[in-house]
């Protein structure tokens, strides 16, 4: 029997990570899946035959016993996906500021810990992938959403710091900026926006594992995806 590839979808949930999963899955990879609260990922996993982890992004040995657990169970992994964010809005004068802090440890030191984690597998191996899902917050900032923004900046401004060194080293790092709301079952023409104005998680899906399946030759280490109607 042949070991599947491994793909880690780090901060799972039922929108784009869901259809990340699906998607990966049916091209015969093993999925295993990482979120702070699995319970939520149970009709996922059936659904994928996935194996599900524990884990605060935020918290350096929370993020080692992942990877470590991952490895032990089913293997190296192949391809890791960061694809965990927490938003706080307010204006700048009266956001709270242990909020800010908890959202940025999660959305942008998350990163930098799944990262640091998956380059030391992938270098040993000497290949890989690693993907962190971006926003449009992280190329431009928006009122009363400074801490979105400062999260984003830094995954971006991470991603692009690890592409220059780790691409050399035949492992592909790459940012996908999501510019635009993603489609999910509670957003559809009652909101008072077209499908149009939506991204589908699944054609994003499809789009990381073209990425994925890039030949070294023409490594993409940004991508911009947006409904065809998007202002930018």
């Amino acid at each position: 029997m042949v070991n599947k590839k491994i793909a880690l979808i780090v901060g799972a949930g039922s929108g784009l990570s869901a259809s990340l999963a699906r998607k990966f899955s049916s091209e015969g990879m093993q999925v295993a899946l990482a979120a702070r609260d699995i319970k939520k990922l149970a009709s996922l996993i059936n659904e994928v035959d996935a194996t599900a982890y524990r884990c605060n992004t935020s918290e350096p040995n929370s993020v080692r016993d992942l990877f470590s657990s991952v490895q032990a169970d089913i293997g190296d992994p192949e391809v890791v996906i960061f694809n965990a964010s927490k938003r706080v809005r307010g204006e700048i004068t009266e956001i709270n500021v242990d909020e800010v802090r908890d959202a940025i440890l999660t959305t942008c030191y998350g990163g930098f810990l799944v990262g640091q984690e998956a380059s030391k597998i992938m270098l040993k191996s000497g290949h890989g992938t690693i993907m962190f899902t971006g926003a449009s917050a992280g190329v431009k900032g928006f009122a009363k959403s400074a801490t979105f923004a400062m999260g984003k900046f830094g995954l971006r401004g991470l991603a692009q710091s690890m592409a220059r060194e780790l691409h050399p080293q035949n492992i592909h790092v790459v940012h996908v900026v999501v510019d635009g709301g993603i489609k999910s079952m509670d957003k559809n023409s009652s909101s008072g926006q077209t499908a149009d104005n939506w991204l589908l998680p699944d054609a994003i899906a499809d789009t990381y594992y073209h990425l994925y399946m890039q030949h070294r030759s023409a490594w993409t280490w940004e991508i911009e995806v947006r409904p065809w109607v998007e202002n930018f």
